[in-house]
């Protein structure tokens, strides 16, 4: 088994709340994590069709066999759980009592913040990280591999082909997702804006555009943006705001969880295929950035990414904040990096003097350049 970086967070955040949630994409591992914090409790699927009718037709009979505590999956299928719990935890204020899974951030933030604010913490549990991988020595030195394996944990474990699994999840949870927060009639049309936003990938969200190509109206093209995000396919990476004269580029970027499942919306069935792909470097790119965002949120920093670009084309592709620092990080697939690669993060120091920069890339160099910036190859993703 595959141990998870955020383990040690999760049983510190058991300590201090009288529930937790775990919320992350369908099959990134929560039910393991889940009973892994709670060895020899009970364990309870709401997608289970027999125990959801339970909790429906009674929910109070049914939770007090549950007031010792217990796991409670994909607990957003019945809404009433969180005001039947907010009157246990209330009269029991022991830590760590229950742990409540889902892979419906919408609908879950939604319940908690209503009824549990206060009573549970929240934590989020993405696919494998490259860093995951690594301590559990099922790494490669082949970052294709990585990027078109992507992270679920299934596929690693039991050694399955990406692309034939990514077919099945597809169809098995992102439609049923859909029809838990949204009335979508045209399917058709929804898979195309879902097709068209992988080939978005790494780029500014044009919503407009978006609406033009598939035939909805904006409105639209933003309702389902919301249902992806809240099922964690994608994500957005919102620009960079300072105190810069130059105009600033205020459209968020889209990027995927996933780059396994990325690939598979692109029809990328081989590495072959992958290295000749003509949006190779975006892929490079999102595989790079959320590999940086799933090391954070393990450690329990939520936040604090951006990109920058302004009106004249001045651009860095990812800006964090890590404790008091900025750091500017620029990300080439290229194997042999050059001075050309710097421009941007040169312009990014010229305005933001206490900043360090990055340029991380697809081959092997790891240099320092001077004391601001240095050169990290792939491989190091880790330590970021």
């Amino acid at each position: 088994m595959i141990e998870r970086q955020i383990l040690s967070d999760a049983k510190y955040t058991l300590t201090q709340f009288r529930a937790i949630c775990i919320t992350g994409p369908r099959q990134s591992g929560k039910t393991t994590l889940s009973k892994m914090l709670f060895k020899g409790r009970p364990y309870v699927n709401f997608e289970n069709p027999a125990q959801q009718k339970d909790a429906d037709a009674d929910i109070a009979a049914f939770m007090k066999k549950y007031a010792k505590g217990a796991i409670l999956d994909e607990v957003q299928r019945v809404p009433d759980v969180f005001r039947q719990l907010q009157g246990m935890l209330d009269k029991n204020t022991k830590r760590g009592q229950f742990i409540l899974t889902g892979s419906n951030n919408f609908l879950l933030q939604q319940q908690i913040s209503q009824s549990l604010a206060g009573r549970a913490g929240y934590l989020e549990l993405l696919p494998l990280s490259y860093a995951e991988l690594q301590k559990a020595d099922l790494a490669s030195d082949n970052i294709n591999q990585h990027i078109i394996t992507g992270g679920y944990p299934e596929i690693w474990n039991e050694k399955l082909n990406p692309y034939r699994w990514m077919g099945g999840y597809i169809q098995t949870y992102l439609q049923r997702d859909v029809r838990l927060l949204r009335n979508i009639t045209n399917f058709s049309a929804f898979n195309r804006f879902v097709l068209l936003c992988a080939n978005y990938a790494g780029q500014i969200l044009n919503r407009d555009e978006l609406a033009k190509q598939v035939g909805v109206d904006t409105k639209t093209i933003l309702a389902w943006l919301g249902v992806l995000e809240s099922s964690y396919i994608i994500y957005t990476l919102q620009p960079w705001h300072n105190n810069l004269n130059k105009r600033i580029i205020k459209s968020p970027k889209l990027y995927f969880y996933d780059t396994g499942l990325l690939c598979y919306l692109l029809n990328i069935n081989s590495q072959t295929a992958l290295a000749k792909h003509n949006g190779y470097g975006a892929i490079f790119e999102n595989w790079t950035i959320t590999e940086i965002k799933k090391n954070r949120v393990n450690a329990g920093i939520n936040g604090g990414m951006y990109y920058f670009r302004d009106s004249a084309g001045n651009e860095v592709d990812l800006i964090i904040e890590k404790n008091s620092e900025i750091i500017g990080i620029e990300i080439k697939a290229t194997k042999k990096p050059d001075s050309s690669h710097f421009q941007g993060l040169k312009y990014w120091q010229k305005y933001q003097q206490n900043s360090k920069s990055i340029l991380l890339h697809g081959g092997s160099k790891n240099d320092i350049i001077d004391d601001r910036t240095g050169i990290l190859p792939w491989l190091g993703i880790g330590n970021i």
